[in-house]
């Protein structure tokens, strides 16, 4: 068996202490999650973050800490996940455009709204990087190094 982990970001975005998350069709069932995606090929982490919020929320994204790294293997597929998570600001919004196709939604919600809904989660790493983002942890950006 050849073992490939999926490499993805995310970010934990919050406005007037509401959070920026997305909904999207899953298997048939309407999943909320973080802004997220996989860092493609020659991308920077940093490059697949601020790629994945506008593709999936049409905002400009400026990451500004990263909140934590996480391990996830989904039992169904036996599949592992490694997200690095974000916290930044948001710039320019894009209102006229399209979304990822999968991405039905965006919604602000308060903490309180998202923990509500937990049975929606994609996964939980959408629970786990709000939790650590409400508890305030952060790790400089330079922490990431790229070497090209």
């Amino acid at each position: 068996m050849h073992w490939r982990p999926h490499l993805t970001v995310a970010a934990v975005i919050e406005r007037d202490h509401r959070f920026l998350l997305v909904e999207e069709h899953i298997q048939g069932h309407l999943m909320l999650n973080q802004p997220a995606g996989h860092v493609e090929p020659n991308e920077s982490l940093l490059q697949a973050i601020v790629r994945e919020v506008r593709e999936e929320t049409a905002w400009e994204f400026v990451p500004e800490a990263l909140v934590g790294i996480y391990r996830w293997r989904q039992d169904e597929s036996d599949a592992t996940f490694f997200r690095f998570c974000f916290t930044g600001r948001l710039g320019r919004h894009h209102a006229a455009q399209p979304l990822d196709p999968d991405i039905t939604a965006t919604v602000w919600l308060s903490a309180a709204e998202i923990a509500a809904q937990a049975n929606r989660f994609r996964s939980p790493l959408v629970g786990r990087c709000l939790e650590d983002y409400l508890a305030g942890q952060r790790l400089p950006l330079t922490a990431l190094v790229d070497l090209d």
